[in-house]
């Protein structure tokens, strides 16, 4: 394959991962509103959209290989190619935990805690993975390393955000087993989605730290 149709098929890669992380983010937005709004209707749409997510990662997957096997990468452009594949891996798991987002919707009939801020969170991920993809476009280093400077921020979001809801659930007061079992569950879905907006963080400090690597062949952000 000359290489200049080489150089223009990483260049189309890129482009659809990009494009891929459009689509997730447009996922996790929608997951976030479906939560909020107890929009059930949004939830099936998330959840049903999954699919699309892992088609898209299954093909860009495949492109992945074949760029691989149809010529011998010089060293950028096998970091390139390295890279986006374990980038595009992190958009489809972000994509899952905006189904879970979705699914949660479909049990949240409460809002026991409100001095949990989840939206709040939800919206602090968000951008930490659309500037990821930026610096991934624009191949920006710092960018990288100030998106997982941004990741503390996120934990200690999270940390707070369950302290209040373990102090909240030791203080209350329950009368029955139902409201027990109810409040349970509830602490229990709200944990979750803690968790899981912790963990689309992490995804967006791996994308930074791939493309630092893929940009400057440094992996000082890999862990």
């Amino acid at each position: 394959m000359a290489r200049k149709s080489y150089q223009e098929k990483l260049t189309m890669l890129r482009e659809d991962v990009l494009y891929m992380s459009e689509v997730v983010m447009e996922r996790l937005r929608m997951g976030l509103d479906a939560l909020e709004q107890k929009d059930e209707d949004l939830a099936n749409e998330v959840i049903e959209g999954d699919s699309e997510v892992n088609e898209l990662y299954l093909d860009l997957e495949q492109d992945c290989i074949e760029l691989l096997a149809l010529q011998q990468p010089v060293a950028s452009d096998l970091r390139l190619i390295a890279s986006t594949f374990k980038i595009i891996t992190d958009l489809e798991r972000i994509g899952d935990l905006a189904v879970n987002l979705g699914e949660y919707t479909h049990e949240a009939e409460h809002d026991r805690f409100p001095d949990v801020d989840v939206q709040a969170m939800g919206e602090l991920t968000l951008e930490m993975v659309e500037d990821a993809m930026i610096a991934y476009d624009t191949e920006d280093t710092d960018g990288c390393r100030e998106i997982a400077v941004r990741d503390d921020d996120v934990d200690q979001f999270a940390e707070r955000a369950s302290g209040i809801v373990v102090r909240d659930l030791i203080e209350r007061e329950l009368d029955s087993p139902d409201e027990i079992e109810q409040v349970l569950q509830d602490v229990s879905r709200l944990l979750l989605t803690i968790r899981d907006l912790e963990r689309v963080g992490d995804h967006a400090v791996n994308i930074a730290a791939r493309t630092l690597y893929m940009v400057e062949n440094d992996d000082e952000l890999i862990y």
